[in-house]
C-alpha cells in the first residue's frame, strides 16, 4: 500500500513533535530492569531527535552504590548499538547522575533535594521535576510520603502547570480497595493534574491510531456500530512464560497484569463515543463513560499453562508456589449496554506461553444481508475483517472479497495491508518514547485517570471475589498451545470462532 496524497503544509505542522519543557527527570529504581531495558534507550532516542529540551538532566536514584561515572558506563552499555551517534551519546550520558540511598531514609531524600538544587542551577532548569517510580508497587506509598515530607512534591512554579509531576507504573492497586487507598495516599502530596499513570499499551502507535482511524474517516465512522459489526476480538498472546517476574506475577495473574488495564484500555478506545475535542480530558471522559457502559461480567474463564513436551509448566517456573492457583490465561465475552453497541459481543483473551506473540484488535463485520452468490454455492464467504496489529508488527489490515482473474466466478479473500515500517520508512517508536515525551510536555491524554482505574476495578471485583474461594474452575492448557477447548467454548457457543494465532 502506498501513500497517494502528500501532506499539506498545515498537516506537516501538525506532524511536528512538540519539544519537552525544561525539566529534571528523577527516576527511582534507576539501576533496575525497567530503566535499563526501556527508559534509558527511549530517552536517548528522544535526545537524538531533538525532542528533549537542552535544559534537561537525569537523576537516577537507587540502593546500589554507584558513582555518576559508574552509572554513565552502565547507560552507555545499555544504549550502545550500531548506528548510534557517538557525539549525541556523549552529550546524553554527560547529563546522567546517580544518587545512592535507602528509600526509607529521610537523609536520602534530603541528599536528593540538595543534588537537584545544584543540577537545576547547572542546567538552568526552573525547578521543574518529574519523579518516575520505576520501583515495586510496595514502595509507591513510602516514596511519595518522603517526597512530600521533604517538600519535593511541591512547587511554586505556576508557569509550569502541575510541576512536579509523578509518573507511576501499573499496577494501580491489586483491587478496588487498594487502588483507592493508593490514590488517597498519593493525593496527600500530588494533585491529579500532577499524576501520570502509565499504561504502556496506550503509547503504541497502532493503539493511538484507533482514534484517528475512527473519527477522521467518514467511510468507517458511520458503520462503527451494531448495524454493521458482528463482533470484536481483542487478543494479547505472549509466547514467553513469566521469565524473571515469577515472584510478582504469582501475586498478580493475567487478570490483574493484563486484563484490568491493557485490555480494557484498548477496548475503551475501540468502542468509546467521539470526544468533543482532541484534548486530554474529553478523551479520558469518553473512555470512562464507555467503561461504565460495560455490562457486569458474570463469567470469565481462567487457566494456567502446564508442562508440554518441550516447555515447562507454570508450576515449574522460578519463584512460583508449588500449589499456585494463579491464572496465566483469561478470556471473557463482554457486552456494552448503549445505543451503538447493544447486542454486539466483545471477545477478549490474554495469556502467557501461547503459540505466538501477537496483540491485535479485530473488527469482524456482518455478512451481506442477501448474497446473490448463494445460488451458485458461494454462501459461506469469510466476513470482512478490519485488524489493528499492535505487535509485533504494527499496522492495519482490511480483508474483503474480490474476483480472481480468469474464471467468470472465482472469488478470493484479499487483504489490504498497511505495515507502518514499510509505509513510513522507519520502525515505529517504542511506546515509552511517546509517554516520556508526553510527561515532559504535560499531556495526560494517554495516561490513566483515577476514575478510569476505579471503574475498571468495579468490573473485575465480582470475578476476583468469585475466584477467591474457588479452586475448581482453574483449567490447564499445554504450554505453547494456540488455543484449547475451554477457551474455544467462550466463542463457539455463539456460533463464532477465535482468529487462529498461527494465521495472524
Amino acid at each position: 500500500m502506498k501513500q497517494i496524497h502528500p501532506t499539506t503544509d498545515k498537516q506537516e505542522m501538525l506532524c511536528a513533535e512538540i519539544q519537552g519543557q525544561p525539566c529534571g527527570l528523577v527516576v527511582f529504581g534507576a539501576s533496575g530492569d525497567l530503566t535499563q531495558r526501556k527508559l534509558l534507550s527511549s530517552l536517548f532516542e528522544l535526545w537524538q531527535r531533538g525532542l528533549i529540551n537542552e535544559k534537561f538532566y537525569f537523576a537516577g536514584c537507587g540502593r546500589k552504590l554507584l558513582s555518576d561515572d559508574d552509572y554513565r558506563e552502565i547507560a552507555r552499555g545499555v544504549i550502545a548499538a550500531d548506528g548510534v551517534n557517538d557525539e549525541k551519546l556523549d552529550e546524553f550520558v554527560s547529563r546522567l547522575y546517580f544518587i545512592s540511598g535507602d528509600y526509607s531514609d529521610t537523609a536520602f531524600y534530603e541528599k536528593i533535594a540538595a543534588r537537584l538544587t545544584v543540577l537545576d542551577e547547572k542546567y538552568s532548569v526552573p525547578g521543574c521535576r518529574i519523579f518516575y517510580l520505576a520501583i515495586p508497587p510496595s514502595l509507591y506509598e513510602p516514596v511519595c510520603d518522603m517526597l512530600g515530607q521533604t517538600g519535593l512534591s511541591k512547587s511554586e512554579m505556576s508557569k509550569y502547570k502541575g510541576y512536579p509531576r509523578l509518573v507511576i507504573e501499573k499496577p494501580f492497586g491489586s483491587d478496588k480497595e487498594t487502588a483507592i487507598a493508593l490514590n488517597e495516599h498519593i493525593r496527600r502530596h500530588f494533585n491529579e493534574c500532577q499524576i501520570y499513570r502509565i499504561d504502556h499499551y496506550l503509547g503504541k502507535e497502532t493503539v493511538q491510531n484507533i482514534l484517528m482511524f475512527r473519527f477522521a474517516n467518514m467511510i468507517f465512522e458511520p458503520i462503527w456500530n451494531r448495524n454493521y459489526i458482528d463482533h470484536v476480538q481483542i487478543t494479547i498472546a505472549e509466547s514467553l512464560g513469566v521469565e524473571h517476574r515469577g515472584g510478582y506475577y504469582d501475586k498478580s495473574g493475567a487478570l490483574r497484569d493484563m486484563f484490568q488495564n491493557h485490555m480494557l484500555g484498548m477496548l475503551s478506545l475501540v468502542a468509546m463515543e467521539a470526544p468533543v475535542s482532541f484534548d486530554a480530558e474529553p478523551i479520558r471522559d469518553e473512555k470512562v463513560k464507555l467503561l461504565r457502559s460495560i455490562r457486569p461480567i458474570d463469567h470469565m474463564l481462567r487457566a494456567q499453562y502446564a508442562a508440554s513436551e518441550n516447555l515447562p509448566g507454570y508450576l515449574q517456573e522460578e519463584g512460583i508456589r508449588p500449589d499456585s492457583q494463579t491464572e496465566t490465561f483469561v478470556a471473557a465475552n463482554l457486552f456494552i449496554d448503549n445505543l451503538r453497541w447493544k447486542g454486539v459481543p466483545f471477545y477478549l483473551r490474554t495469556g502467557k506461553r501461547l503459540a505466538e506473540r501477537v496483540t491485535e484488535i479485530a473488527i469482524v463485520f456482518k455478512q451481506v444481508p442477501h448474497s446473490m452468490f448463494a445460488s451458485v454455492g458461494m454462501d459461506d464467504m469469510p466476513a470482512n475483517t478490519l485488524v489493528f496489529n499492535i505487535q509485533p508488527d504494527e499496522g492495519i489490515d482490511l480483508s474483503f472479497q474480490a474476483k480472481r482473474p480468469g474464471s467468470k466466478l472465482c472469488m478470493n479473500t484479499l487483504t489490504m495491508a498497511l505495515n507502518y515500517s514499510e509505509i513510513f520508512g522507519t520502525s515505529t517508536p517504542d511506546a515509552y518514547q511517546r509517554l516520556l515525551l508526553d510527561s515532559m510536555v504535560g499531556d495526560q491524554t494517554l495516561f490513566t485517570r483515577q476514575d478510569d482505574v476505579e471503574v475498571s476495578w468495579d468490573l473485575m471485583m465480582p470475578i476476583l471475589n468469585a475466584w477467591q474461594d474457588d479452586t475448581e474452575s482453574l483449567y490447564q492448557y499445554p504450554a505453547g498451545a494456540a488455543t484449547f477447548s475451554q477457551a474455544d467454548k467462550i466463542i463457539t457457543a455463539d456460533g463464532r470462532k477465535w482468529r487462529q494465532l498461527s494465521d495472524m
